[in-house]
């Protein structure tokens, strides 16, 4: 591959990649790296190295892997915003979750895609969030709006307090099923099953897990019926 470097000077988009696969890295790099516009400028494997490394190397876009062995691609986009506020990060990820990308937008990323999207489309979201406009998912993006314009997940009748998907997940947490597990059950992230539990327990006026478990037992009914469980 050629170095474009001199024919970009003046209207190069400067990229930095964090993606902890380095398959995935390489395939992405090879990518951006072969437009005449983008110029990959640096990648880490784990949110320590991309907080590290990004503000010395000045990229005007970060591509963020959502999930990372230290930590996840929101923290890292908070901390780099916080020192770089014209920094534009687009989110990638595998998972298709409407906190995920809640979060994200929270910690003021400019894009979210899945991996899943086509070469031609990243390089176009990445000059979309370079451009200063932002890009996400039309299907994650649907279903935030309807979030957003009242709780998508209407309350549940045994407790109003808590919305659908928290009684979803005090119904599991009764079946004694653990966060990992809840999280492959309602397809939701880890964290983001621990933070619907934080604010559950808040809600119910607990403080430990066991005492959910005790409110779910007592309360059958409570969100989705679990698969192969007859309540009376």
């Amino acid at each position: 591959m050629t170095d474009n470097g001199a024919a970009r000077a003046g209207t190069t988009v400067r990229v930095f990649l964090l993606d902890d696969h380095e398959v995935v890295r390489r395939g992405v790099h090879d990518l951006l790296d072969a437009e005449p516009d983008l110029l990959v400028v640096g990648e880490a494997a784990t949110a320590e190295q991309a907080i590290a490394r990004v503000p010395a190397l000045r990229p005007d876009v970060a591509v963020l892997d959502m999930r990372l062995p230290d930590g996840d691609g929101v923290t890292v986009c908070r901390e780099l915003r916080a020192r770089m506020p014209d920094l534009a990060c687009l989110m990638l990820t595998s998972f298709d979750e409407e906190e995920a990308l809640l979060d994200s937008i929270m910690a003021g990323a400019a894009g979210y895609v899945l991996k899943q999207i086509s070469g031609t489309d990243l390089v176009s979201a990445v000059r979309t969030v370079a451009s200063g406009q932002s890009m996400l998912d039309p299907g994650a993006a649907t279903r935030l709006m309807a979030r957003m314009r009242g709780d998508a997940t209407p309350p549940t009748p045994a407790f109003p307090e808590l919305t659908g998907r928290e009684g979803e997940i005090l119904a599991l947490i009764g079946e004694g099923l653990t966060n990992r597990q809840i999280g492959e059950r309602l397809y939701l992230a880890e964290k983001t099953v621990k933070n619907h539990i934080s604010r559950l327990l808040a809600k119910l006026g607990v403080e430990r897990r066991v005492q959910a478990a005790v409110i779910a037992a007592q309360a059958p009914g409570t969100g989705r019926p679990p698969v192969g469980r007859n309540h009376p």
